[in-house]
């Protein structure tokens, strides 16, 4: 048998592995919570469910059992409500929000308006997010509350990074950086930075 043959067979052995294994293959998604403990019983079939349901329960059960798993957790800071309404920002600024985008010298001009929730969550939730990538990805970013709306201008001194800044848009900038989960834990704990 060649080489080539050997590899095609391992990654085969693999991928069969993996698909029947209980768990099934590796799962990417983030709401899904470990194993179930042994004394959770089994659905039928002997698998035990997974999906903890909507992406925002999903979340605060996420940082709910990293804050009981930690045996240093302050108890009277913490404020499940307070990462609640923020999530309900990021529902808010994801569906509701209008966004209009305009190429600039050097980057990306944004505006973010729609419904007065979504302008209200933009505003409480895009300064620190916008600071917080550009920074991280040495980006420069302004953000100009406008009453009715709020303009985003995201630049790059590095021209090779120009169209990366256009093709991302405002999601996609907003969604940048595996900071997230960390983020979602400070607000649970009472230091919320919006």
């Amino acid at each position: 048998m060649k080489k080539w043959q050997i590899g095609m067979l391992a990654a085969a052995a693999v991928t069969v592995v993996a698909a029947a294994s209980p768990a099934g293959p590796a799962q990417h998604d983030h709401h899904r919570r470990p194993p179930a403990a042994p004394h959770e019983p089994a659905a039928a079939g002997g698998s035990r469910p997974l999906e903890m349901g909507q992406a925002a329960f999903a979340a605060i059960s996420e940082i709910v059992a990293s804050l009981e798993a930690d045996p240093g957790t302050d108890w009277a800071r913490v404020d499940v409500g307070a990462l609640r309404a923020h999530l309900v920002d990021m529902e808010r600024l994801t569906v509701d929000a209008e966004v209009r985008e305009r190429p600039v010298e050097r980057g990306l001009e944004i505006v973010v308006g729609g419904s007065a929730a979504a302008v209200e969550a933009a505003r409480r939730m895009v300064p620190a997010h916008a600071a917080m990538v550009a920074g991280a990805r040495g980006w420069a970013v302004e953000t100009e509350d406008r009453g009715t709306d709020l303009r985003v201008l995201w630049t790059t001194g590095d021209p090779a990074e120009v169209p990366k800044l256009r093709a991302l848009g405002f999601f996609g900038l907003m969604a940048t950086g595996d900071h997230h989960p960390h983020h979602h834990r400070m607000i649970a704990t009472g230091r919320n930075p919006h």
